[in-house]
């Protein structure tokens, strides 16, 4: 779509950010961001420990062994589904507002398992979780975008993905631990959010409209920007590679463990070691995405090859040692990958597009979520083996990266509508 929201620089600016970057005020808006950030991760985990006791309190309810294990996962599918439409919601509404809503509902949907007693209320309330999943998360991320520019933009959408990494091995352990009290227990957590919900409506500035949030040829237009259209094409290219991502993200956390398995490892602390580490690494690679000094677009062909170089290994690993060590390098690569892909979009988005943009790109990552353990398992039976198939995803991760290198040096069509070379524009 010529003339709406140009693609990511070559280099990543440090325009000044329309709101305070230090001091106390500062430190807990950033606080409050990543720990609403953090929320859909609690949901996706917490109540993984216990779902052997749920599935043994319900084993009298028809469909339990299919029933149960939705639990888990429809917050996921909900938030896929419904993310750009709270997206659509946040850019008409407003994000604040909408934000502290969310996390209100997200405490009562969250804790209503504690009082009911079938198994099919359960998953509709889990179904509920998801929809308030949706609207922080598009929230969350998209007032990152309003808070900050340039480097600190990056910086902060990578901090968002080492707390939602680091998050989730706690959340784990917290639910174990909490669901040795019984299956229910885990659910009394979600009301965490009741605090945040205040904290949030006394601590978070509405974004104000400023040329410091827009995207720099956007901002100073005056009247044009509200009669440009939404950036369609150059949102769909990073979206439908966030899909592709999302499966490259998720697959050693969901499938470590089968992988440990089929090499004869069956000790559930060497399994939740080796998960740990793997962690340990996505956390160092956000930790190196934020201290590089280069455009997204750039990054992502390297940082693809690192993710198949890593499920390379996996794939013949003949023993423990190198499957982690794979798993490592993957994990690194992943860690780079999802704030690569998030600022990616980022940049491509006006303050008017950012909550409906955040929100399709937040669909698309859940949505690769979903499906990933899906694909897997349908390469699996294609190939005889689960390492097989990460071995054939890796490969489309090779050939993903190969694709986005060359296109970095074909000719794109320059503002004025000459070619000019590439800026590695998805």
């Amino acid at each position: 779509m010529p003339g709406s929201v140009p693609p990511s620089p070559a280099a990543v600016d440090d325009a000044p950010s329309p709101v305070a970057v230090s001091g106390p005020a500062h430190l807990l808006r950033v606080t409050l961001l990543m720990a609403g950030s953090c929320l859909p991760i609690l949901g996706a985990v917490l109540i993984a420990p216990v779902l052997p006791r749920m599935q043994d309190h319900f084993a009298s309810v028809p469909g339990a062994e299919a029933l149960v294990p939705l639990a888990l996962t429809v917050p996921a599918l909900a938030l896929a589904l419904l993310a750009p439409f709270a997206g659509v919601i946040v850019d008409r509404l407003g994000r604040k507002r909408l934000l502290v809503v969310a996390t209100l509902l997200y405490a009562v949907f969250g804790t209503a398992p504690l009082w009911l007693s079938s198994l099919g209320a359960i998953i509709a309330s889990r179904a509920l979780v998801g929809v308030a999943e949706a609207a922080i998360m598009t929230c969350c991320t998209t007032l990152i975008g309003d808070y900050y520019t340039g480097r600190r933009r990056v910086r902060y959408l990578a901090l968002q993905t080492m707390c939602a990494s680091a998050s989730a091995t706690v959340f784990f352990v917290l639910g174990g631990a909490a669901g040795s009290a019984g299956w229910r227990v885990p659910f009394w957590v979600y009301a965490v959010s009741l605090v945040l919900a205040p904290l949030m409506a006394a601590a978070l500035p509405g974004p104000a409209v400023t040329g410091a949030a827009l995207p720099g040829p956007v901002a100073g237009r005056g009247a044009a920007v509200g009669r440009r259209g939404f950036p369609w094409r150059q949102l769909g290219g990073i979206c439908a590679l966030t899909f592709f991502g999302a499966m490259v993200f998720y697959t050693v956390p969901v499938e470590m463990s089968y992988l440990l398995d089929d090499l004869g490892v069956t000790s559930s602390a060497v399994i939740g070691l080796a998960t740990a580490v793997a962690s340990a690494a996505t956390v160092g690679g956000a930790v190196t995405f934020a201290r590089l000094r280069r455009a997204p677009d750039r990054m992502l062909p390297a940082v693809l090859a690192v993710c198949a170089a890593g499920f390379g290994l996996m794939f013949l690993a003949g023993s423990a040692p190198l499957l982690v060590a794979g798993a490592v390098v993957n994990c690194v690569g992943t860690g780079m990958l999802l704030p690569a892909l998030l600022t990616g979009a980022m940049s491509r988005l006006a303050f008017e597009d950012r909550g409906r943009g955040t929100g399709l790109w937040t669909a698309a990552f859940f949505g690769g979520e979903f499906v990933c353990p899906l694909v897997l398992l349908g390469g699996e039976a294609g190939v005889g083996s689960l390492a097989g198939a990460v071995g054939l995803l890796g490969l489309a991760c090779a050939l993903v990266a190969a694709g986005l290198f060359a296109a970095q040096f074909l000719p794109q069509p320059s503002a004025g509508g000459t070619p000019s070379a590439s800026n590695g524009a998805l």
